[in-house]
């Protein structure tokens, strides 16, 4: 798929483990800033409103090819740093709703 692509990932963190996931989140999108293709991201925090995600993260591509790059080498920077991400999020009590999405054409 060619042209604007985001990944938002959105997570219900407890409020114990608001420290750990936030520090893995950003080493994750540091290494997303250094990735070819790579535009921006954010990391939102919830402040307000009855919504179940506390976190949302939003990382916005050139296009999807670039994401699968990208993805490769997030996972082996995980690997070799022995972080488990499925591991974290079952031991802290973390869930997520990943997916990726595309601008509706007006």
């Amino acid at each position: 798929m060619s042209g604007a692509f985001f990944r938002v990932d959105k997570f219900i963190v407890p409020a114990a483990a608001r420290e750990e996931f936030l520090v893995k989140v950003m080493m994750t999108h540091k290494l997303l800033e250094a990735q070819d293709g790579f535009i921006d991201h954010r990391v939102l925090e919830q402040v307000a409103g009855p919504g179940e995600f506390n976190f949302v993260t939003i990382a916005e591509w050139e296009n999807t090819e670039v994401v699968e790059r990208a993805r490769a080498a997030v996972a082996a920077a995980h690997k070799a740093a022995n972080f488990d991400p499925q591991e974290m999020f079952s031991r802290l009590g973390i869930r997520a709703d990943i997916a990726s999405y595309k601008p509706v054409a007006a």
